[in-house]
């Protein structure tokens, strides 16, 4: 199938169950993004406006159908500090650098690094996903009235309880909006003394339109901007690409890293450019638009034009909503983002996998960057990897009596040479032992990874051959013989081959 061909019928994908699909997902977006934002610190119609750019340009640019990308909890725990510390502006800024660091990120194929980021990193960064976003909400609960945590205990209880009804039209809806409806309807008709959505900032009340940072292009600005829109785009990276997997096990259907990474910087471009914070793929928007069978890209764009109608049509209604409310879903969406399982099997998987896990959830939650923990627990899988793999090397031998009556010791090389391991490979063998016997290496089951390697394997045969011992080099694999090649010219090694 051709490419333009394979487009179209990913746009063709049953339409009016794409628009369904889309328009669910638009209503499990709408408290998300509002609530998001006031984690950010910004007005609610940057998220909005951000939401509505995203899911327009990802669904044509993006590389994985079905996904729902809009402004999201975590990229709003990243943006937080600069939005504090410097304002809305240098936020724009930070994400259109944000969306070229993760084009440039897809132009060059780096989608399969995203590979090296095992299960535990993936446990820890959601599980300091979730934390943070809880965390997020304790100011706004500080010092609260009655009211107030009456109003949360009734949210959370209509958010769980709902859905355990067997009543087929609750059902439907997202319980997180009938939260919404029910509590703000309380709040209003009754007057009670709580704070509102339309006291936190400006709602949406016309279409975005295309604005510029009003920054300094100066060399301080992008001092200033440069690692907060690093976190932003590694970390938009991550939970897009974690989406993006999800998706291809629900469907059973590959999708494009590569292009998604390059869509993705596109979205968020556009997004800054109109006025928007930057986003990534949203796991549990993307999930319900899946599981109401969104397959196509068509269910994708219909989100975010949704999105934006819906809140330009009610910008009065959606004022009126209590903070509260927001609080509640964020409690729900936090307890639902952590990984509960990952405590039960803390004692059961290796020592090891829980270290990774926990260590990148403390350097997350100390740093308040999820990027960060993401680093140091793939560094940190990296060095326990290495040092697993070179615990695995082994080196055994035997004395033999040849044909012609010479004593001959045989060694036998079994396992991976690399920078690791090189030590232990060289204290493998011991001249003084063979005491003029003649050696044979056997490095069949062996693999040579680097020039550490190649140099540790030259300066063993450089000691048998101090030692008056002649030593044959057997077995070597194309892959290590290509290597040694490189190494001195590969003199040193051929002049020890049969």
């Amino acid at each position: 199938m051709s490419f333009l061909s394979h487009e179209l019928a990913q746009w063709r994908a049953a339409p009016h169950r794409e628009a369904m699909a889309g328009a669910v997902a638009t209503f499990a977006l709408i408290p998300e993004v509002i609530a998001f934002a006031f984690v950010a610190g910004i007005d609610p119609q940057v998220g909005l406006f951000a939401s509505f750019v995203l899911g327009i340009v990802i669904a044509f640019t993006g590389g994985r159908p079905a996904m729902v990308t809009a402004a999201a909890g975590s990229v709003a725990l990243v943006a937080a500090p600069l939005v504090a510390s410097h304002g809305l502006a240098y936020l724009l800024a930070a994400g259109l650098l944000a969306g070229l660091i993760q084009i440039v990120f897809g132009l060059l194929r780096l989608g399969v690094l995203m590979r090296f980021v095992s299960s535990s990193v993936r446990t820890g960064f959601v599980n300091a996903l979730a934390i943070l976003i809880f965390a997020a909400q304790l100011p706004q609960l500080a010092g609260a009235n009655a009211t107030t945590w009456g109003l949360l205990a009734l949210g959370l209880a209509i958010i769980y309880g709902l859905p355990l009804l067997r009543i087929p039209v609750l059902r439907a809806i997202p319980s997180p909006l009938i939260c919404i409806v029910v509590l703000t309807l309380l709040a209003s008709t009754l007057g009670l003394p709580v704070k509102t959505v339309g006291e936190l900032g400006r709602l949406p009340d016309t279409l975005p339109w295309l604005v510029w940072p009003s920054v300094p292009l100066t060399w301080q600005t992008l001092q200033i901007i440069a690692l907060p829109a690093l976190a932003i785009a590694m970390v938009g990276l991550l939970e897009s690409m974690m989406t993006a997997s999800v998706v291809d096990e629900l469907t059973d259907t590959p999708s494009n890293k590569n292009r998604e990474c390059t869509g993705l910087g596109l979205a968020n471009m556009a997004a800054s450019l109109f006025g928007g914070i930057a986003g990534c793929g949203m796991i549990g928007q993307t999930v319900g638009n899946v599981k109401y069978g969104g397959r196509g890209r068509l269910s994708t764009l219909l989100a975010g034009v949704f999105l934006l109608v819906l809140m330009v049509a009610l910008r009065p209604w959606v004022s009126q909503v209590p903070v509260v409310a927001l609080v509640a879903i964020m409690v729900m969406v936090s307890a639902s983002t952590f990984d509960w399982g990952s405590l039960r099997t803390l004692v059961r998987h290796p020592k090891t996998s829980s270290v990774v896990m926990g260590l990148t959830v403390v350097v997350t939650l100390a740093t308040h960057n999820l990027a960060a923990g993401v680093a140091v627990g793939v560094m940190l899988s990296g060095v326990f990897f290495t040092f697993k793999v070179a615990r695995l090397l082994d080196v055994g031998h035997r004395d033999e009596i040849r044909a012609d009556g010479q004593s001959v010791r045989r060694y036998r090389v079994a396992g991976q040479v690399f920078f690791a391991s090189a030590d232990a490979f060289i204290e493998s063998f011991d001249p003084r032992d063979v005491a003029g016997q003649a050696v044979e290496i056997d490095v069949s089951g062996a693999n040579f990874w680097d020039i550490t390697a190649v140099a540790a394997l030259d300066k063993v045969l450089t000691r048998f051959a101090h030692h008056g011992c002649p030593a044959a080099l057997s077995g070597v694999n194309d892959n290590s013989a290509r290597l040694f090649a490189q190494f001195k010219g590969g003199e040193a090694l051929r002049a020890h081959s049969p």
